[in-house]
C-alpha cells in the first residue's frame, strides 16, 4: 500500500494570480497560514508556516519552484522520521481560470499512525484549496479566527 493523495479545484482567476496567492507569504497568510508565513516559496528556501488553530510553527523546505507551473516542498511528518513531499501544480484553463492540484506523499510505514496522518493532511489540504478559492473568487477568509 502506498499512502498518497491529490486534491484539486478550479479557481476562476488567471494562473499568475493563483500562483502568487500561494507563493507570496502575505497573501498565503490571509487565508491559510493564519499565524503567518515568513518567506516566499522560492526554490532552495526554508520558510516557516504558523497556524492559529494548530500549535507550533512548521518549517517548509522548498525543493522546486517553476513560476505559474509548480511548487514542490518537503515538511516533517509527525509520525515518521522522513519528510513528506508536497507538490502543487497549476494549469491554465482559458484566460480566467486555473486548475490547482495539491499532492502529498512520502509515508513509508503501513501503520495506523501513518494512515491517520495522511487522512489529516488530506483534510488540511482540502481546507486550504477551498480557502484559496474563496479568498481569490470572493475575497473572504474561511479560516478567520478572532483572537
Amino acid at each position: 500500500m502506498v499512502l498518497k493523495f491529490t486534491v484539486q479545484a478550479k479557481i476562476k482567476k488567471p494562473i499568475d494570480e493563483v500562483f502568487d496567492a500561494i507563493y507570496n507569504p502575505k497573501k498565503l497568510s490571509k487565508y491559510f497560514t493564519t499565524g503567518g508565513a515568513n518567506g516566499f516559496l522560492e526554490e532552495d528556501n526554508e520558510v516557516m508556516w504558523d497556524f492559529h488553530d494548530y500549535p507550533g510553527s512548521f518549517p517548509i523546505y522548498v525543493i522546486q519552484t517553476i513560476k505559474n507551473q509548480k511548487i514542490v516542498f518537503e515538511w516533517a511528518s509527525a509520525v515518521e522520521t522522513n519528510r513528506l513531499k508536497v507538490e502543487i501544480t497549476f494549469e491554465s484553463i482559458g484566460e480566467d481560470s486555473t486548475l490547482v492540484k495539491i499532492s502529498e506523499s512520502g509515508w513509508t510505514n503501513e501503520d495506523q499512525a501513518s494512515l491517520d496522518e495522511s487522512y489529516s493532511n488530506c483534510q488540511g489540504w482540502t481546507q486550504m484549496i477551498c480557502s484559496l478559492k474563496t479568498y481569490l473568487e470572493y475575497d473572504k477568509n474561511l479560516r478567520e479566527f478572532y483572537y
